[in-house]
């Protein structure tokens, strides 16, 4: 069985990677749909009486919590409902707290193939300081997760952009890409991005991607060089240039002191990208 994860928060991005989901799940034989809706509890706003000095939540955000958890429980039987008669199958359910941890506590526990979540992206200091739940999950997750923005169609992704240095071996990347790439039926092209900071000759970078390309026998793979001011732009521009249906990238996963000082080039495009990007962690 073939198991799809989608975090759901009932938004419009949300409903995209749903129907991108779906749309796979009708395509291939035994697979299942897992929904998880996270419903943060209210923050704490009246101090307590009886001497503890806790924090209570007031009574007018416990009534509006109990108003939206009873909507949400409608709402996610109405969507068990929707899907019940489908040729794939598919479950539901709501979890409470802290919408990251919960996300990854259900990758962990469901230990699904892949991860298809919608996102609006962060700019400005949001994007800063904290980032958005998805560039989390890309950093963290086990299984390969797919980022979508606008309504797509899976049939419609012809061409898979696969940005890589290729200066390492990676069998697990090499053999989800390949999965992808039959899965989509889609033409890839491998990129290296030449940055001023970070340049190489053509002949250096085409060797590397042919030398990838043949270890782990791929075909129909177009490579290229693209020269840009940084490697994100660089991506995100060679993209738009071969009107590429998908981004493919692999992620280090660094997380606290080292990601505030290194970043990940995957998540930026994660972020900037109005394409549905794919992402998988390197161990």
């Amino acid at each position: 069985m073939t198991k799809i994860l989608i975090p759901f928060d009932f938004s419009e991005q949300a409903n995209y990677a749903l129907d991108f989901s779906v749309a796979i799940a009708k395509k291939f034989n035994n697979v299942h749909l897992e929904v998880v809706h996270v419903m943060e509890i209210p923050t704490s706003t009246t101090v307590g009486t009886m001497g503890g000095g806790e924090m209570l939540p007031d009574m007018e955000n416990q009534i509006f919590f109990i108003e939206l958890m009873n909507k949400r429980k409608s709402q996610i039987d109405e969507l068990k409902e929707k899907h019940l008669s489908e040729s794939y199958t598919f479950s539901a359910k709501i979890k409470l707290g802290n919408a990251f941890k919960n996300i990854s506590e259900s990758i962990n526990e469901e230990n699904p193939d892949l991860v298809v979540m919608g996102s609006k992206g962060t700019s400005g200091m949001e994007e800063v300081l904290v980032g958005s739940n998805t560039e989390k999950i890309v950093r963290t997750a086990s299984c390969p997760v797919v980022t979508i923005k606008s309504a797509q169609d899976p049939d419609n992704i012809n061409k898979i952009v696969f940005a890589s240095d290729f200066r390492e071996d990676n069998d697990e990347v090499a053999a989800r890409m390949k999965r992808l790439q039959d899965l989509l039926d889609a033409q890839l092209y491998f990129v290296i991005v030449n940055t001023p900071g970070n340049f190489e000759t053509s002949r250096d970078s085409i060797k590397r991607i042919r030398s990838f390309a043949h270890k782990y026998g791929f075909n129909d793979v177009t490579a290229e060089i693209y020269n840009s001011d940084s490697e994100e732009s660089g991506i995100i521009e060679f993209a738009e240039d071969v009107n590429a249906d998908l981004i493919a990238m692999a992620t280090h996963g660094r997380t606290g002191f080292l990601h505030l000082i290194t970043g990940s080039i995957a998540e930026d495009v994660v972020n900037h990208s109005q394409r549905p990007v794919w992402t998988f962690k390197t161990k």
